[in-house]
């Protein structure tokens, strides 16, 4: 697990903890993180385990070191705390708040939800797969996470830096039980899905099994596609930056 921070001795400081989609490690915020600097927040791009290097062992890896992975970083942190989400690190936080949630201030879930116990990103992974290597572009399409606004270098940066998922996680049931965690305000950036769409889907059934219905939460529209780290950087940024300092 790698991060990357800005360090201030101040109490009032606000953390911002990033946390990528399948695939994906602290990298991906590169073009996000430096905008969050420059508005005086500490950010902390997480790799989560299993996400560092194509030649790691990812048979063993259950939802729960992710879920830890991202406690670890927020432990030693002085001051606020806002965790984001991108894609699946979506319900990672949200597991990440249900056993802590005094201790963080706001979630920030970018094309992404919160999930309801229980519930699974791929719940019908045939036995023994350990790992899930990035789709085709075609099949990410079909699938619905929408590739606009990422021009060719960017999606060979993608296709060069991406690791596979770790199946353990991907499958995994999510975990959440303290009721204190819906007191946890949320934002939403709605970048592939319009927000009066996802208002309508925020409910803990199919297709999305999402708690989002139960939380307070402020819908942002940021029209691109699925991966606005890449597609559109510093807007997401200033959308982060708003909703750290909500």
């Amino acid at each position: 697990m790698t991060t990357s921070a800005q360090h201030s001795s101040s109490d009032q400081q606000v953390h911002v903890v990033l946390v990528p989609g399948f695939w994906l490690g602290a990298w991906a915020w590169d073009d996000v993180v430096p905008h969050l600097e420059a508005a005086g927040l500490a950010p902390h791009a997480v790799t989560l385990p299993g996400l560092d290097d194509v030649t790691t062992d990812r048979s063993g890896l259950a939802r729960e070191d992710h879920v830890q992975a991202v406690r670890d970083v927020v432990a030693p942190l002085e001051g606020d705390v806002v965790l984001v989400g991108h894609s699946g690190g979506g319900p990672v936080i949200h597991e990440v708040v249900d056993r802590d949630p005094a201790r963080i201030r706001r979630t920030v879930h970018v094309d992404t939800g919160p999930l309801v116990d229980g519930a699974s990103l791929a719940p019908d992974l045939p036995a023994g797969t350990v790992e899930l290597p990035l789709p085709s572009w075609e099949d990410l399409e079909a699938a619905g996470s929408s590739l606009d606004g990422i021009d060719e270098a960017g999606l060979a940066r993608f296709r060069a830096r991406a690791v596979p998922h770790p199946a353990g996680v991907a499958g995994g049931r999510v975990r959440v039980s303290d009721p204190a965690r819906l007191d946890v305000p949320a934002t939403v950036i709605c970048t592939s899905l319009p927000s009066e769409v996802l208002r309508q889907m925020a409910h803990p059934g199919p297709p999305l099994h999402t708690e989002l219905g139960e939380l307070d939460v402020t819908y942002v529209d940021l029209p691109t596609g699925h991966w606005p780290m890449f597609s559109r950087p510093a807007d997401l940024a200033a959308e982060i930056v708003r909703a750290a300092r909500a």
